[in-house]
């Protein structure tokens, strides 16, 4: 990548310790450490939640969409902490004000928007928002801290 903000997959399983089926972001475009963070989610129908959620109508769960946004946020404190999962790694700890506005479907590619709000002895706290072409899908405040 050209952008020495952006991250390809590769860059991203350095800053994330999940792994398929579980790893939920594809690419980050944007990353300012200690501010922001832009990633991509691309949906598709192989995904192996579709056959079950929900049959002849696939949309992505909403808490499978709050995962993405917390996984971007993880890639963000990680970059801000200048850190790896190897070193340490962050859980979510809470979730705040979620609001679902429309349903992601195959095809779409999700925008994942996350704002570093508070950073505190080992705790975040971030706002995140997810868009599909530009039109707000979801939003919350989500938490993360440090673990053992």
């Amino acid at each position: 990548m050209t952008d020495s903000s952006a991250l390809d997959v590769r860059e991203v399983l350095a800053y994330l310790p999940h792994r398929y089926p579980f790893l939920l972001v594809d690419r980050v475009v944007e990353c300012e450490p200690g501010s922001h963070i832009v990633a991509l989610k691309n949906v598709t129908i192989n995904e192996p939640f579709f056959p079950g959620h929900f049959p002849g109508n696939p949309v992505m769960p909403g808490v499978l969409i709050i995962e993405a946004l917390a996984q971007a946020t993880g890639i963000l404190a990680y970059r801000t902490a200048q850190t790896t999962p190897g070193d340490e790694v962050y859980y979510l700890t809470g979730i705040d004000k979620a609001r679902f506005k429309r349903p992601v479907m195959p095809g779409d590619q999700l925008m994942l928007h996350g704002k570093l709000e508070r950073q505190l002895r080992g705790m975040w706290k971030f706002s995140v928002r997810a868009e599909v072409d530009g039109n707000l899908v979801a939003r919350a405040e989500v938490m993360a801290a440090r673990g053992q």
